[in-house]
């Protein structure tokens, strides 16, 4: 098993910059690919990036493409999220999830941290 935490979430400003890290434990070695979601109240859980684990290949949702820049440090089995130009509607639930080698989903998820954005 994997296990995730996340920190870094908090209050900022619109405009502002928050960076969220993703800590792993447990069987780090079958994780293929993670990646950050987030869920805003009343909406569903929506992707915003994702990493892959060896190579360092990203993928971004349109709406965080050029504020949002995801990475990874494998040495420390850290996840980071560095978010600049925030906005009201990055207002959400952000969680981190791992997607083991040979699976089409994420199975791993940790449990989540709050990010507002006021304006």
């Amino acid at each position: 098993q994997v296990q995730l935490v996340e920190s870094g979430g908090g209050l900022v400003q619109a405009g502002g910059s928050l960076r969220l890290s993703c800590a792993a434990s447990g069987r780090t070695f079958s994780i293929y690919a993670m990646a950050w979601f987030r869920q805003a109240p009343g909406k569903e859980r929506e992707f915003v990036a994702s990493i892959n684990w060896s190579g360092g290949s990203t993928s971004y949702a349109d709406s965080v493409k050029g504020r949002f820049t995801i990475s990874r440090d494998n040495a420390k089995n850290t996840l980071v999220l560095q978010m600049n130009s925030l906005k009201p509607e990055d207002t959400a639930v952000y969680s981190c999830a791992g997607r083991p080698a040979g699976s089409v989903n994420y199975r791993y998820w940790g449990q989540g941290t709050q990010v507002t954005v006021s304006s």
